[in-house]
């Protein structure tokens, strides 16, 4: 498979250009030129493959030109062997609810599912490779934890973390500093993670700095991120509907990734009905899907810190295809967003991702409430951007089957959960160490070039 980048379809790359770079030369996201598709025939075949060997398929389609079967199928058995359920995910039903536990890895969060692939992928691809590798990603709560879990004590490979300092909860914080491996590096940016994410978008975008660091990416503009993640659309799927039903999935999102996994999902031919973007008070993403305006506005704390973003960096992936695969389309509302900071969809652009998407916010109460009434009706704690995917379906009120992606365990928010329902939730034995841990990070100004500075010196 070939890949082009969203700012332009004439050069192609391969799929180890595409997971190195993480971020294409020329500022766009990296994409495949063609998605690969299954008929319904094809989807029969696939229902009844355990999660290891559903991932073996799908994942395969989007790297076959670096790695044969056998040794994705080595990667993702070695990438889930310490997950705490058997198939990685877990399907909870609650009467009507149904959850998609994908919080069983090890730092209690989605970004599990993929990020243990990658790591597993970086050693098979750096196996023979005497340069060092310097990683460097933002984080709004979980991505870092993931991707430290993923690197740490890898052969060349060095890790830069950057988290907004005072901004996400303290079990997210220590399940990223604890870590003792001399090749992670936590830097506390003092702002928000839209900061954060635009320094490292600005580190990859400086060619020079790129290239004497030799610097890699694993946030979710990495294509890699998307494609492990599109696994549980069709896990879920497969075991919830029986051939007839409409099935909405209601994704809580920030940086458009893991909804948009399930958009290529139904790219690919997957019968999903509508994809749910459920957001928290940061709602940059139901604004634009309700109005067709993209409009970044002040980055408010919630309780729900891994949302708090209002630059969806993955939404230019969507724009390419709402745009009927235009690069220039794609590239001209990426240069009204820097110049003007906001952009607008035409009519037939908005009639495209209204097709596939909708969408609707939850208040800090409304959250608070949801997670209330779900303890006191089944005795379950659930984290807030979980509550913020299942509060969004009353105020959209259909009747369809519904599975809410419950992407952190709730013991990462012991102190809002404790609010909520006077109980601590318990977290996993293996993880309750960390608490009391040292921590390890160094407090770093919103500055470019400090930034830069600090990774050159500690960069191998």
């Amino acid at each position: 498979m070939q890949y082009i980048s969203t700012r332009n379809t004439k050069q192609t790359f391969a799929f180890k250009d595409v997971f190195l770079n993480g971020l294409a030369a020329d500022g766009g996201l990296y994409i495949p030129e063609k998605i690969p598709s299954y008929s319904l025939k094809e989807l029969e075949s696939l229902k009844e493959l355990s999660y290891e060997q559903l991932a073996v398929k799908i994942i395969f389609n989007f790297c076959s030109d670096e790695f044969n079967e056998i040794e994705i199928k080595d990667l993702v058995n070695k990438s889930y062997k310490e997950f705490r359920v058997k198939n990685v995910v877990n399907i909870k039903r609650l009467e009507n609810i149904i959850l998609l536990e994908l919080f069983h890895g090890p730092t209690l969060a989605f970004k599990d599912i993929a990020m243990q692939v990658i790591g597993n992928m970086y050693e098979k691809i750096l196996s023979d490779n005497k340069k060092v590798i310097n990683i460097v990603v933002a984080t709004s709560g979980d991505t870092g934890a993931a991707a430290i879990s993923a690197l740490k004590g890898r052969k060349n490979i060095n890790i830069f973390v950057l988290h907004p300092h005072k901004k996400i909860s303290k079990v997210q914080r220590k399940l990223m500093t604890t870590f003792e491996e001399n090749n992670v590096y936590n830097l506390a940016i003092e702002g928000n993670f839209d900061d954060c994410q635009k320094l490292v978008k600005s580190m990859f975008i400086d060619r020079s700095f790129n290239n004497e660091i030799n610097m890699s990416g694993v946030n979710s503009i990495n294509w890699a991120r998307i494609i492990a993640q599109i696994v549980y659309f069709f896990f879920s799927y497969f075991k919830i509907n029986n051939g007839s039903q409409k099935i909405n999935f209601s994704v809580p999102t920030g940086n458009f990734g893991d909804v948009f996994a399930g958009y290529i999902a139904k790219k690919m031919g997957l019968p999903i009905n509508k994809l749910i973007v459920a957001t928290n008070k940061n709602d940059i993403l139901k604004r634009v899907i309700s109005t067709g305006v993209y409009k970044p506005k002040e980055v408010f704390q919630t309780i729900s810190p891994s949302m708090d973003i209002q630059v969806a960096s993955n939404f230019e992936r969507l724009i390419f295809y709402i745009s009927s695969n235009n690069d220039q389309a794609t590239l001209n509302k990426m240069e009204e967003l820097r110049k003007n900071n906001e952009f607008k969809l035409s009519h037939e652009q908005l009639s495209h991702l209204k097709k596939d998407f909708v969408s609707e916010s939850l208040t800090e109460e409304e959250t608070k409430s949801i997670i209330k009434k779900i303890y006191k009706n089944y005795n379950i704690f659930i984290d807030p951007h979980t509550a913020v995917g299942l509060g969004v379906l009353d105020k959209l009120s259909n009747d369809e089957i519904n599975i809410i992606l419950s992407t952190a365990h709730p013991g990462k928010f012991p102190e809002v959960i404790k609010e909520v329902t006077g109980k601590y939730p318990e977290l996993p034995a293996k993880t309750k160490k960390v608490i009391d841990e040292k921590e390890k990070f160094d407090i770093l100004p919103n500055d470019l070039n400090t930034i830069k500075k600090f990774i050159k010196e500690k960069a191998k």
